[in-house]
């Protein structure tokens, strides 16, 4: 065996170690380890779609192995030699009709997906939703229980089976709210309020994070998901309202200053502070609006 035939081998099985690691390491990634409904559909159509590009991607690779192992340059080879070779009807029908069904197949399962997973859209549950109002900070995020009248920093607690409606925003740079192991990622904006739908259909302690890059501390912007009972978060609850202290308008604004923190819980915050954190900008730019038509009113006069 001579060296680029030892190369060729060593590329191959290199390739093989490759595929392996990847696929017995796939119950590790949190997007194929969904724990609540939305997940759940979203994993299923990530796998709906790998499985349709694998009709066209599987066979490719295995004909060019075949390919250049059959027509290699080797003394005694057997190879058919077609110099004259140009068209072939069958051919044509198979490398551009099969793609184009899978495609289609994609397209037409996307869009169903696409709509079913609208992410306003509430879940279907005989439980009543709560809210949860977020705010994108830098480099933290504070969630407000407006049902329940407490506050916390980096730590979101949710009951088990409870469709959850977040109302997002940002009082900093845009970010992205995501919890992989509940659902796909939403940007938060300032001046907007993003409404997301998530369950959880497990105990347990799931990782979330701002998954878009907005300076020095981005790195620190995750904090932990608890799905618990209803009992226990009732107990949280009552617990943070003994023990917490109040979040005041100046305590705002110096939680809102560029800063990392640790988990933080508050017994009670200023009434309408979520609608005034989405509407602080608008406000200031409806401002610069009305002094620039005025500046102009005057230029014409």
């Amino acid at each position: 065996m001579n060296f680029s035939q030892t190369l060729r081998w060593f590329a191959l099985l290199s390739m093989m170690m490759v595929l392996l690691f990847l696929f017995t390491g796939c119950s590790d990634i949190s997007v194929l380890n969904p724990k609540g409904p939305i997940a759940e559909q979203q994993r299923d159509l990530m796998l709906i779609s790998t499985a349709l590009c694998s009709i066209v991607i599987i066979p490719v690779l295995i004909l060019t192995a075949i390919i250049l192992w059959r027509y290699r340059d080797r003394k005694g080879r057997k190879a058919d030699y077609s110099p004259n070779w140009a068209h072939s009807t069958k051919l044509e029908v198979i490398w551009w009709g099969i793609p184009i069904i899978v495609i289609l197949a994609i397209a037409v399962i996307t869009v169903q997906f696409t709509y079913a997973l609208e992410p306003s859209k509430p879940i279907k549950s005989d439980v009543k939703p709560m809210t949860v109002q977020v705010t994108s900070l830098n480099w933290k995020w504070l969630f407000q229980y407006p049902e329940q009248g407490i506050a916390t920093v980096n730590e979101l607690k949710i009951p088990k089976g409870v469709p959850i409606r977040f109302e997002i925003t940002a009082d900093s740079p845009m970010n992205s709210f995501w919890i992989p192991q509940l659902g796909g990622q939403i940007y938060a904006m300032s001046g907007m309020a993003m409404t997301l739908y998530l369950q959880a259909d497990e105990l347990g302690t799931f990782w979330g994070s701002g998954a878009n890059f907005t300076g020095k501390d981005f790195a620190k912007m995750y904090f932990d998901v608890d799905s618990i009972t209803q009992d226990q978060f009732d107990q949280w609850v009552r617990g943070v309202k003994a023990d917490s202290p109040a979040l005041t308008l100046d305590g705002y604004r110096q939680l809102a200053e560029p800063s990392a923190s640790k988990v933080l819980t508050y017994s009670s915050f200023p009434e309408g502070l979520f609608q005034k954190i989405v509407t602080k900008y608008a406000a200031s730019h409806h401002h610069e609006m009305s002094v620039q038509e005025d500046n102009t009113m005057h230029e014409h006069k």
